[in-house]
């Protein structure tokens, strides 16, 4: 018989601003701890130097996770010109460096190639898998790592600052599985100068801002309390880029089973996928199908669990 979780059945979403020096399962953990729930997990990985919104899921809303980590995000860092680090990063050991400073002009002319769809080969110091091992660790074993490029959408980069010659500081809007570090790297390169991240902070992810988030001393005041309550968001928000179908009664009967359910529909096509509501909740996620909607994932409200 399968041991059952310890913990509150809680559902929603916490934003977290997150502070340096911690990593994102840290955070987790501490938000799962302070909320004493069941099950969590984030959206988006950031690095442990890294600061900005780390959006939370907790318990139901774990499910709607894959449509924040696909959403739109954006990124401020601050690129140190002069030097690359083996990690890309200004915690790595510098490896090269340059006398060379490009212009203002220079900067914002080369980071057009960066915009778009464009090819980007991942730090060697990160968490892709290369033969079921984490890169990170067999760079840190000294092995020589080779990564292969991988696509990515860039909709904006442009630069906001010029702190000093050594010193650029951008912006970017990027999709699901950018690597800033690799942008400072590859632009280091473009100009002939070398560079890494100094800095990095996400401003946004998806719906949630970090100007919105909590802090980790916030999070300790509030612990165990009810005020803690007061700032989850609903899981529905993790649901926002998908199109919304309002499902019947009955509909929701047969959803809530994990059967196609009657919807009504205005705006979706014939096999988009979408999310059904009732009652101002999310009932459940699936494919549009000539008025019925095919579930792939269920919600399960506090509501609805009086068999538990």
């Amino acid at each position: 018989m399968a041991r059952k979780r310890k913990g509150r059945a809680v559902s929603g979403w916490l934003v977290i601003d997150k502070p340096a020096g911690m990593t994102s399962t840290s955070v987790v953990n501490k938000v799962k701890w302070a909320l004493n729930a069941k099950k969590a997990g984030h959206a988006g990985t950031l690095d442990p130097d890294a600061t900005g919104v780390l959006a939370v899921a907790l318990g139901e809303a774990t499910k709607t996770v894959p449509y924040i980590t696909d959403a739109l995000k954006a990124y401020r860092f601050t690129v140190r010109l002069g030097q690359s680090t083996n990690t890309d990063d200004a915690e790595g050991e510098i490896i090269a460096s340059s006398d060379e400073r490009p212009t203002d002009d220079d900067i914002k002319a080369a980071l057009g190639q960066f915009v778009g769809d464009i090819m980007q080969v991942p730090p060697k110091f990160s968490a892709v898998k290369i033969d079921g091992q984490r890169a990170y660790k067999l760079a840190r074993d000294g092995e020589d790592v080779e990564l292969a490029a991988r696509p990515l959408w860039v909709e904006e980069l442009v630069m906001t600052d010029r702190e000093d010659a050594d010193h650029v500081t951008l912006e970017m809007t990027c999709g699901k599985g950018g690597y800033v570090r690799s942008i400072a790297r590859d632009l280091g390169a473009a100009l002939g100068c070398h560079g890494h991240v100094r800095e990095l902070r996400r401003i946004w992810s998806g719906p949630f801002e970090a100007t919105d988030g909590l802090t980790i001393q916030q999070i300790d005041d509030m612990a165990k309390t009810p005020e803690l309550d007061s700032y989850l968001h609903p899981l529905e928000q993790g649901l926002e880029d998908l199109p919304e179908v309002k499902a019947t009664a009955e509909g929701t009967t047969r959803l809530r089973n994990g059967n196609p359910g009657m919807v009504l529909a205005s705006d979706v096509d014939y096999g988009d996928e979408c999310w059904a509501s009732y009652d101002g909740q999310a009932v459940a996620v699936g494919i549009y199908k000539a008025g019925e909607l095919h579930p792939s994932r269920v919600f399960v409200h506090e509501d609805d669990q009086s068999g538990e």
